[in-house]
Protein backbone atom coordinates (compact mmCIF):
# COMPACT_ATOMS: atom_id res chain seq x y z
CA UNK A 1 0.00 0.00 0.00
CA UNK A 2 1.36 3.66 -0.89
CA UNK A 3 0.18 5.95 1.83
CA UNK A 4 0.09 9.75 2.25
CA UNK A 5 2.84 10.82 3.69
CA UNK A 6 3.99 13.47 6.42
CA UNK A 7 6.80 15.33 7.15
CA UNK A 8 7.24 14.72 10.96
CA UNK A 9 9.83 17.09 11.55
CA UNK A 10 8.33 20.22 9.96
CA UNK A 11 4.83 19.42 11.57
CA UNK A 12 6.79 19.27 15.15
CA UNK A 13 7.80 23.01 13.89
CA UNK A 14 4.49 23.42 13.31
CA UNK A 15 2.81 22.94 16.01
CA UNK A 16 2.71 24.99 19.33
CA UNK A 17 3.71 23.86 22.63
CA UNK A 18 0.06 22.38 24.60
CA UNK A 19 0.05 25.61 27.50
CA UNK A 20 -0.21 27.96 24.34
CA UNK A 21 -1.79 25.47 21.95
CA UNK A 22 -4.90 25.79 25.21
CA UNK A 23 -4.50 29.42 25.55
CA UNK A 24 -4.88 29.76 21.51
CA UNK A 25 -8.19 28.00 21.64
CA UNK A 26 -9.67 29.00 25.28
CA UNK A 27 -9.37 26.20 27.14
CA UNK A 28 -7.74 25.89 30.93
CA UNK A 29 -3.98 24.55 31.65
CA UNK A 30 -5.46 21.78 34.15
CA UNK A 31 -8.16 20.67 31.86
CA UNK A 32 -8.43 16.55 30.35
CA UNK A 33 -9.53 17.79 26.84
CA UNK A 34 -10.38 14.97 23.97
CA UNK A 35 -10.20 16.99 20.95
CA UNK A 36 -12.10 16.59 17.65
CA UNK A 37 -11.29 18.45 13.79
CA UNK A 38 -13.79 17.64 11.22
CA UNK A 39 -16.41 19.21 9.72
CA UNK A 40 -19.72 18.41 11.40
CA UNK A 41 -21.47 16.21 8.96
CA UNK A 42 -23.30 12.81 9.28
CA UNK A 43 -19.58 11.46 7.77
CA UNK A 44 -17.94 12.26 10.55
CA UNK A 45 -20.71 11.05 13.45
CA UNK A 46 -19.80 13.22 16.21
CA UNK A 47 -23.00 12.38 17.64
CA UNK A 48 -21.82 8.82 18.04
CA UNK A 49 -18.79 10.97 20.10
CA UNK A 50 -21.51 12.79 21.85
CA UNK A 51 -22.63 10.19 23.54
CA UNK A 52 -19.50 7.89 24.42
CA UNK A 53 -18.30 11.20 26.14
CA UNK A 54 -21.16 11.36 28.16
CA UNK A 55 -21.31 7.85 28.52
CA UNK A 56 -17.12 7.87 29.87
CA UNK A 57 -17.86 10.77 31.63
CA UNK A 58 -17.95 9.02 35.28
CA UNK A 59 -14.52 7.45 34.39
CA UNK A 60 -13.17 10.44 33.29
CA UNK A 61 -11.35 13.46 35.23
CA UNK A 62 -13.61 15.37 36.66
CA UNK A 63 -12.64 18.62 34.64
CA UNK A 64 -12.98 16.56 31.09
CA UNK A 65 -13.78 18.46 28.17
CA UNK A 66 -14.82 17.95 24.54
CA UNK A 67 -13.41 20.42 21.96
CA UNK A 68 -14.87 20.18 18.44
CA UNK A 69 -13.06 21.95 15.94
CA UNK A 70 -14.91 22.17 12.46
CA UNK A 71 -18.19 23.79 11.46
CA UNK A 72 -21.13 22.40 9.28
CA UNK A 73 -24.61 21.88 8.55
CA UNK A 74 -25.39 19.68 11.56
CA UNK A 75 -23.77 22.07 14.40
CA UNK A 76 -27.02 23.07 16.37
CA UNK A 77 -28.22 19.31 15.70
CA UNK A 78 -25.30 18.85 17.56
CA UNK A 79 -25.51 21.49 20.20
CA UNK A 80 -29.09 20.33 21.25
CA UNK A 81 -27.79 16.56 21.59
CA UNK A 82 -24.80 18.02 23.64
CA UNK A 83 -27.94 19.94 26.14
CA UNK A 84 -30.13 16.80 25.62
CA UNK A 85 -27.29 14.39 27.10
CA UNK A 86 -26.64 16.93 29.78
CA UNK A 87 -23.03 17.56 28.52
CA UNK A 88 -23.43 21.14 26.96
CA UNK A 89 -21.64 22.49 29.81
CA UNK A 90 -18.42 20.00 29.26
CA UNK A 91 -18.77 20.63 25.60
CA UNK A 92 -16.87 23.39 23.68
CA UNK A 93 -17.56 23.85 19.33
CA UNK A 94 -15.21 25.67 18.63
CA UNK A 95 -15.80 26.61 15.10
CA UNK A 96 -13.40 27.03 12.30
CA UNK A 97 -10.17 27.19 13.80
CA UNK A 98 -7.52 28.20 10.43
CA UNK A 99 -4.15 25.59 10.90
CA UNK A 100 -5.89 23.41 13.45
CA UNK A 101 -3.19 21.16 13.44
CA UNK A 102 -0.78 23.79 15.09
CA UNK A 103 -3.06 23.14 18.24
CA UNK A 104 -2.91 19.46 18.80
CA UNK A 105 -0.73 18.95 21.55
CA UNK A 106 -3.82 21.17 23.27
CA UNK A 107 -5.58 17.67 23.20
CA UNK A 108 -4.72 14.77 25.66
CA UNK A 109 -6.83 12.52 23.35
CA UNK A 110 -7.76 12.85 19.70
CA UNK A 111 -10.88 10.55 18.95
CA UNK A 112 -12.04 10.46 15.14
CA UNK A 113 -15.45 8.52 14.98
CA UNK A 114 -15.93 9.31 10.95
CA UNK A 115 -17.75 6.23 9.60
CA UNK A 116 -15.68 6.36 6.43
CA UNK A 117 -11.61 7.70 6.26
CA UNK A 118 -10.26 7.22 2.95
CA UNK A 119 -6.87 8.27 4.67
CA UNK A 120 -7.00 10.46 7.90
CA UNK A 121 -4.16 12.79 7.30
CA UNK A 122 -5.81 14.16 10.78
CA UNK A 123 -4.44 11.46 12.48
CA UNK A 124 -0.82 11.58 11.20
CA UNK A 125 -0.72 15.14 12.35
CA UNK A 126 -2.38 14.13 15.59
CA UNK A 127 0.38 11.24 16.14
CA UNK A 128 3.15 13.94 15.26
CA UNK A 129 2.21 15.65 18.43
CA UNK A 130 2.17 12.66 20.81
CA UNK A 131 -1.61 13.12 21.54
CA UNK A 132 -3.03 9.22 21.81
CA UNK A 133 -5.32 8.13 19.17
CA UNK A 134 -8.89 6.66 19.18
CA UNK A 135 -10.87 5.93 16.35
CA UNK A 136 -13.36 4.23 14.60
CA UNK A 137 -11.93 0.80 12.88
CA UNK A 138 -12.70 1.12 9.19
CA UNK A 139 -10.96 3.25 6.13
CA UNK A 140 -7.56 4.14 6.51
CA UNK A 141 -7.75 5.34 9.75
CA UNK A 142 -7.55 1.28 11.16
CA UNK A 143 -4.10 1.29 9.21
CA UNK A 144 -3.03 4.21 10.74
CA UNK A 145 -4.10 3.53 14.34
CA UNK A 146 -3.74 -0.23 14.73
CA UNK A 147 -1.35 -1.22 17.14
CA UNK A 148 -0.21 2.48 18.21
CA UNK A 149 -4.08 3.69 19.42
CA UNK A 150 -7.72 2.30 20.57
CA UNK A 151 -10.15 1.51 17.34
CA UNK A 152 -13.41 0.66 17.90
CA UNK A 153 -16.39 0.15 15.74
CA UNK A 154 -18.33 2.69 13.75
CA UNK A 155 -21.13 4.06 15.44
CA UNK A 156 -20.72 2.04 18.68
CA UNK A 157 -20.29 4.99 21.68
CA UNK A 158 -20.33 2.25 24.81
CA UNK A 159 -16.84 0.80 22.96
CA UNK A 160 -15.93 4.82 22.21
CA UNK A 161 -16.30 5.23 26.27
CA UNK A 162 -14.29 2.54 27.21
CA UNK A 163 -11.56 3.70 25.08
CA UNK A 164 -11.55 7.09 26.18
CA UNK A 165 -11.85 5.64 29.90
CA UNK A 166 -8.64 3.52 28.89
CA UNK A 167 -7.14 6.49 27.99
CA UNK A 168 -7.78 8.69 31.16
CA UNK A 169 -6.38 5.88 33.11
CA UNK A 170 -2.94 6.28 31.62
CA UNK A 171 0.09 7.71 33.41
CA UNK A 172 2.72 9.79 32.27
CA UNK A 173 5.10 6.79 31.14
CA UNK A 174 2.41 5.20 29.51
CA UNK A 175 1.79 8.77 27.12
CA UNK A 176 5.61 8.47 26.42
CA UNK A 177 5.47 4.89 25.28
CA UNK A 178 3.11 5.65 23.36
CA UNK A 179 4.18 9.00 22.00
CA UNK A 180 7.29 6.68 21.10
CA UNK A 181 5.45 4.09 19.36
CA UNK A 182 3.68 6.59 17.46
CA UNK A 183 7.15 8.35 16.31
CA UNK A 184 8.24 4.85 15.11
CA UNK A 185 5.32 4.06 13.00
CA UNK A 186 5.41 7.57 11.26
CA UNK A 187 8.91 7.32 10.58
CA UNK A 188 8.23 3.74 9.26
CA UNK A 189 5.58 4.04 7.33
CA UNK A 190 4.70 7.61 6.41
CA UNK A 191 7.16 9.03 6.40
CA UNK A 192 9.01 10.62 2.59
CA UNK A 193 11.77 8.20 2.63
CA UNK A 194 9.17 5.68 3.75
CA UNK A 195 6.89 6.22 0.96
CA UNK A 196 9.73 6.70 -1.53
CA UNK A 197 10.72 3.34 -0.56
CA UNK A 198 7.47 1.58 -0.70
CA UNK A 199 7.14 3.67 -4.01
CA UNK A 200 9.62 2.23 -5.90
CA UNK A 201 8.63 -1.42 -4.91
CA UNK A 202 4.89 -1.16 -6.22
CA UNK A 203 5.02 -4.36 -8.83
CA UNK A 204 4.00 -1.97 -12.21
CA UNK A 205 6.74 0.82 -10.73
CA UNK A 206 8.97 -2.01 -10.69
CA UNK A 207 7.90 -3.58 -14.29
CA UNK A 208 8.40 0.35 -15.78
CA UNK A 209 11.44 0.50 -14.15
CA UNK A 210 12.40 -3.44 -15.68
CA UNK A 211 11.94 -2.02 -19.20
CA UNK A 212 13.51 1.95 -19.35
Amino acid sequence: TLYNRIDVEAMHALQVAKDDARDALGLSPDEWVVGNVGRLHPDKDQATLLKGFALALSQLPADSRLAVLGTGRLEQDLKELARELGIADKVLFLGQVPDARRYFRAFDVFALSSDHEPFGMVLLEAMAAGVPLLATACGGAKEVVEGVGILFPFGDAEHLAQGLGYLAAMDQHQRRQCAELMLERLHARFSDQAVRATFWQLPHVIELTARA
